[in-house]
């Protein structure tokens, strides 16, 4: 029973490793430095969601994600900004700000669309796919959710691309790290079986305007 015991457990831990090393090496040829991706032509540069604080202002993490999507915009990369995270409460609105802080700095309110329903980064790609009709997407993250959200994109049938936001360190990046592994393992099986997301709701193609997505 013991060498059962340490036979599974192994198998379980090799499996786990394996899982993240095949995503990270599929998908690392399609992250790009914003000068490679000024010319992409995307359909949207898709901004992921990470907390925000108590005055309605993006954490750091968000605010770098922030800065760097509006760059690729600036760059011509997309001509929309599309911010999926979470709305699930009156009281909890990250699309809202992320929208704000990029019309404070010069973004159209018109090129920005809100993903209202962006619960999780496989929730994200899913909806991109098949609300706001995207083909050719940007994806702008850190580097270590990068590869999971490009892995989505890729297994939900998207051309993905993406540009990592790490101008800076961040406190508990050993912690996120070994959630992120995790996720990746949960996120393989989700671009297996393929779940639908928790909402879906009428499509808003990401060619039209965004103000149709304010609430």
């Amino acid at each position: 029973m013991i060498i059962i015991v340490l036979v599974m457990i192994f198998a379980g831990v090799a499996s786990f490793a394996a899982i993240n090393i095949y995503i990270k090496s599929s998908v690392k040829d399609r992250i790009l430095t914003p000068k490679e991706a000024s010319g992409l032509q995307a359909d949207c540069i898709l901004i992921l969601g990470a907390g925000i604080w108590e005055n309605n202002k993006p954490s750091p993490m968000l605010q770098d994600r922030l800065l760097q999507g509006i760059e690729l915009y600036d760059l011509k990369a997309s001509s929309k900004l599309l911010m999926s995270g979470d709305h699930g409460s009156k009281d909890y609105d990250e699309v809202n700000v992320m929208k704000d802080f990029a019309v404070e700095r010069g973004v159209p309110s018109e090129d920005i669309f809100m993903d209202h329903a962006g619960f999780s980064t496989y929730e994200s790609m899913y909806r991109a796919r098949d609300v706001f009709k995207v083909k050719k997407i940007l994806i702008v993250t850190q580097g270590y959710h990068l590869y999971r959200a490009l892995y989505d994109a890729e297994g939900l049938g998207l051309e993905a691309y993406g540009v990592p936001a790490d101008p800076r360190e961040y406190a508990g990046q050993s912690y996120r790290e070994f959630r992120e592994a995790v996720a990746r393992v949960k996120d393989f099986l989700y671009v297996i079986i393929k779940p639908e997301p928790k909402y879906l709701g009428d499509e808003v193609p990401i060619t039209g305007n965004g103000d149709s997505t304010n609430d």
